[in-house]
C-alpha cells in the first residue's frame, strides 16, 4: 500500500531527511521538492488496464454540491480521446501524460496483450451513518473499500470527511492507495485496487491542501484560491488525482516506482509541490486564474468545473510534466 505524505511535512524534513509512511503508495504529507536524482522502474508487475469503473465510497458528511466536485473530476478524468468541447489543458489530456508507462511495459511484453485503461464512473455508497465510527484504521478502511466491486475491473475509492480522523491521516499522509483480496464467495478470487483520500479543511489544510492553505512549515506565501471554493475538496483532488496516477501505473506493488516497495515514490508522488511549470519550495508553479473566482488551476473538467492536478514525472524526459 502507498502513503501519500502532506507537502509542507517534507518541506520541514528536506533539511533534516526524507520521510516516508508504508501505505503501498501513499500520499504523503505533500512535498515542494523535487529530487533530480528520481528515477522510476518497471518492476515487471500489470498495471491497471482494460475497462475500469471507479465506485465511490462516501464515508460521513458530504454535501452534495461536495459530492459533485468528485464526481466531475472521475468523470472528467478519461483515457478515451480528449472531449473535443473542453477547453484545455484538460483533465483527460493531463490524464494521458500516463500513456508512456503503459507504453514502456508493453516493450517489455508484460503488457501487450492487455487493454488500453478506459476509466468510467462506477456506482456511489454514501455511509452518512458513519457505521464504523469517526475514528478508522487502516484495517475499517480496507473494510470499507471492500463494499465496492471486488474484481480486477474497479478501483475503489474510499473519501472520509472531515470530521472523520483515520490512522496516520495529517501526522503522516493525506491519503493511501493499495489493493486487498476479494472477499466475495465466487470460484474466482480477484485482487481489487482501492483508495482512500480524507477531507483535511478542519484537521490539517496547512498540510493537505496546500497550496490552498497557508502552510504549518517552510514559506509563508500567501495561498492560492480554491478553484472550486472548497479548500477541503479542492485538496482533495488534488491527492485523489496523484493516488489514480500512482494506481494505475503500480496497482499492485510491482509497477513503477522508486524506492522500498513498501513506501515508493510512484508516477506523481515522484514530482512533490509541482503543479506549474517555474515551481520551487514554497511556489506551486505559473497557473492559470479563474477571473470571476480569483481560483488558481491548470486543468479544465466536465460541467465548467477547474481542477488542480500534480505534475506527473514522464519516464522518458525524466522530468516532472505539468499541464500548464
Amino acid at each position: 500500500m502507498a502513503s501519500l505524505i502532506p507537502a509542507q511535512f517534507i518541506l520541514q524534513l528536506f533539511f533534516l531527511a526524507t520521510l516516508f509512511h508504508a501505505s503501498f503508495a501513499a500520499r504523503k504529507l505533500a512535498a515542494l521538492v523535487q529530487d533530480q536524482s528520481t528515477h522510476l522502474t518497471y518492476h515487471n508487475g500489470p498495471l491497471l488496464s482494460g475497462k475500469i469503473s471507479v465506485n465511490l465510497i462516501w464515508y460521513g458528511n458530504f454535501k452534495p454540491s461536495q459530492r459533485s466536485i468528485i464526481v466531475d473530476f472521475v468523470t472528467s478524468l478519461s483515457s478515451s480521446p480528449p472531449d473535443q468541447t473542453l477547453q484545455h489543458p484538460s483533465v483527460a489530456t493531463w490524464w494521458k501524460a500516463t500513456d508512456k508507462y503503459y507504453q514502456l511495459a508493453a516493450k517489455s511484453n508484460t503488457q501487450s496483450s492487455s487493454s488500453p485503461l478506459s476509466l468510467s464512473l462506477g456506482i456511489q455508497i454514501l455511509d452518512d451513518n458513519y457505521s464504523l465510527g469517526k475514528s478508522l484504521s487502516q484495517t475499517q478502511i480496507e473494510q470499507l473499500a471492500s463494499k465496492g466491486d471486488q474484481t480486477n475491473s474497479a478501483v475503489n475509492v474510499v473519501l472520509t470527511s472531515s470530521d472523520v480522523t483515520v490512522d496516520g491521516f495529517c501526522s503522516s499522509r493525506c491519503g493511501t492507495h493499495g489493493s486487498s483480496s476479494s472477499s466475495s464467495s465466487s470460484s474466482k478470487n480477484y485482487e481489487f485496487a482501492y483508495i482512500w483520500v480524507g477531507n483535511s479543511e478542519t484537521q490539517c489544510p496547512g498540510q493537505c491542501a496546500w497550496p490552498f492553505h497557508q502552510p504549518i512549515y517552510g514559506p509563508q506565501n500567501q495561498p492560492l484560491g480554491a478553484p472550486n471554493n472548497d479548500v477541503g475538496l479542492d485538496g482533495m483532488v488534488v491527492n485523489l488525482a496523484s493516488l489514480f496516477a500512482g494506481t494505475a501505473t503500480n496497482p499492485f506493488g510491482d509497477g513503477y516506482y522508486q524506492g522500498p516497495a513498501s513506501a515508493p515514490l510512484e508516477a506523481a508522488s515522484a514530482c512533490p509541490g509541482v503543479y506549474g511549470k517555474g515551481a520551487y519550495p514554497g511556489y506551486a508553479g505559473d497557473l492559470l486564474l479563474d477571473p470571476t473566482t480569483g481560483g488558481s488551476y491548470n486543468a479544465h473538467g466536465v460541467n465548467g468545473r477547474k481542477f488542480l492536478l500534480p505534475a506527473i514525472y514522464d519516464p522518458d524526459t525524466l522530468a516532472c510534466s505539468t499541464p500548464v
